[in-house]
């Protein structure tokens, strides 16, 4: 009997949300109607530096306002924080790090050693710092002609990325690592994302590979073209793009956003 679809509604409270995260929650709430799949809400909230209550009141308040339906995840900030906060499944990190120590390795590098890089330079892929130092980053090794193949689109990891981070200097597991174990654990078939985030869909179908993951690798992916301002730079929280907050403060409704969505998933469903 084949599985349900699911997809996922993943935002992070680290900010007031903007056009362009609703534009990605309709497209995504406009495919699973059309497929009969189930909407998980799961909010990323491992960045404890950013997240804050009154961000993860602003998801909730956003997905009514939208009109957004989900039938699994947490039904209140309350019912999160208790339930569903993603901290309460870094557990099952532990035993699948250790399954990649040949893979994997310390990296004292701060930021400023890190300046004017691209990408990272491996300068200590080989200085052999045991894992177990504190207040280092891990790091998993990406050879540099590593591609993932993503739909029709062919990533080169190993040259636009390089050896990216999976666990934070705080111990904490990094966004790559941690969104990938959630995918897999709550059985998520389908994911929409920006464009933007093509780099971080190839960074976790290679981790998942390392991990022997292989489902994820099966998903099926669709990255969409990105809201932008009238200087034609892409919305986003750090650069203080109106809110969805401001729109609902000044009495607006939805209509405007969920026709834009309507409009892009009509032409790719051609």
């Amino acid at each position: 009997m084949a599985t349900q679809p699911k997809t996922r509604i993943a935002p992070t409270p680290s900010g007031l949300l903007h056009i362009g995260n609703a534009f990605s929650f309709l497209i995504t709430q406009l495919w699973a109607k059309k497929n009969g799949a189930k909407i998980l809400l799961r909010i990323d909230d491992l960045d404890s530096e950013r997240s804050r209550p009154a961000y993860i009141e602003d998801i909730f308040e956003t997905l009514e306002w939208l009109g957004i339906e989900w039938q699994e995840g947490p039904n209140s900030p309350d019912d999160f924080m208790r339930n569903w906060s993603q901290r309460k499944r870094m557990a099952i990190e532990t035993p699948l790090m250790t399954s990649l120590n040949a893979k994997i390795f310390a990296c004292q590098c701060s930021r400023k050693d890190l300046e004017g890089h691209s990408i990272y330079p491996g300068i200590c892929l080989h200085k052999g710092i045991p894992l177990n130092t504190p207040y280092t980053t891990l790091r998993i090794v990406v050879p540099e002609n590593t591609v993932v193949e993503i739909a029709e689109n062919i990533f080169a990891l190993g040259k636009e990325i390089g050896s990216f981070i999976i666990r934070k200097r705080d111990g904490i597991p990094a966004y790559q690592l941690a969104s990938l174990l959630d995918d897999v654990q709550f059985g998520i078939t389908h994911i929409v994302r920006g464009e933007d985030l093509l780099p971080s869909t190839a960074s976790q179908i290679y981790l998942a590979g390392q991990l022997a993951l292989g489902g994820f690798a099966k998903c099926s992916f669709h990255h969409h073209p990105l809201l932008k301002n009238d200087s034609g730079e892409k919305l986003s929280k750090s650069k203080g793009a109106d809110s969805l907050r401001e729109m609902r403060l000044a009495g607006k409704g939805a209509e405007q956003l969920k026709d834009l969505a309507m409009e892009y998933f009509e032409q790719i469903s051609r």
